[in-house]
C-alpha cells in the first residue's frame, strides 16, 4: 500500500489511524480529510490512492452517499468504512453499497491491520459482529462478498437484471452486443454460484442490491 487517504472529521481519530498506519505500512504516503468535499479535493489531486478509510458519519454527507459517491467515481480504490457504532444492518447495507470493509474504532491495533491487510489482498473485511449473527445473516454476508467479485460493468449489468431487463433491454442500454450482454451474465452467474438469473435477482434483492 503506497497511499492511503484517511476521511474522518475528529482529529484524534484520524491521529489514531495514521499512527497505525505509519508503523504497519512503513513508506506510506498518508493522506488526510476532515470532510467529503475536502476529501475530493485531495483525490482529485491524488487520484492514486490506493485505500480510502471512510467515517461513517462524517457531517457534509447523508448516511452512505459519500461511499456511493466513491464508488462511482473511483471504482478501482476501495473504500473501507470505519465507525463508532456497529450494528448489523448498518454493516450490511455499507457492504451492499460497496464498501471493501467495515471497521468498527472499537478494533485493536492488530486487528486492524490485519483487516487493512485483508482488503488489500482484495477480499472483503466483515467484522466478527456479522460471524455472529444467525445463518441467514451469514448466507447474506457471503452474498456481498460474491457481489464485491463482479467487475463495475458487471454490477451494472446486474442492476438491470434485477430490474427485469431482458439480454436486447440491457444490450441496447449499454450500447453493446448481445454476445457481451450474454458474457457478462453468465460470468455473474458464476461468481455469484447460482444457476439461473431468477437465482440472481433473487440473491440481489435478498441485499438490498439494486446496481
Amino acid at each position: 500500500m503506497e497511499r492511503v487517504l484517511i476521511v474522518d472529521d475528529h482529529s484524534l481519530v484520524r491521529d489514531g489511524l495514521r499512527s497505525v498506519l505509519s508503523v504497519s505500512f512503513p513508506g506510506s504516503e498518508i493522506l488526510e480529510a476532515g470532510d467529503f468535499a475536502e476529501a475530493l479535493e485531495v483525490l482529485a489531486a491524488n487520484p492514486e490512492v490506493d485505500l480510502v478509510l471512510l467515517d461513517l458519519n462524517i457531517p457534509d454527507v447523508t448516511r452512505l452517499s459519500a461511499l456511493q459517491t466513491l464508488r462511482e467515481t473511483y471504482p478501482a480504490t476501495p473504500v473501507v468504512m470505519v465507525s463508532g457504532a456497529l450494528d448489523r444492518s448498518t454493516v450490511r447495507e455499507a457492504l451492499a453499497a460497496g464498501a471493501a470493509g467495515f471497521l468498527p474504532k472499537s478494533l485493536k491495533r492488530d486487528a486492524i491491520v490485519e483487516a487493512l491487510h485483508y482488503v488489500m489482498a482484495g477480499e472483503i473485511y466483515i467484522p466478527e459482529i456479522l460471524d455472529q449473527d444467525d445463518e441467514a445473516s451469514r448466507q447474506e454476508s457471503q452474498i456481498l462478498a460474491r457481489i464485491e467479485t463482479l467487475t463495475p460493468q458487471q454490477k451494472v449489468v446486474l442492476g438491470h437484471l434485477v430490474a427485469g431487463r431482458l439480454n436486447k433491454q440491457i444490450a441496447y442500454e449499454l450500447d453493446v452486443s448481445m454476445t457481451t450482454v450474454k458474457a457478462h451474465v453468465s460470468a455473474i452467474l458464476q461468481k455469484l454460484n447460482v444457476f439461473s438469473r431468477t437465482q440472481a435477482v433473487i440473491n440481489a434483492n435478498r441485499v438490498g442490491f439494486t446496481g
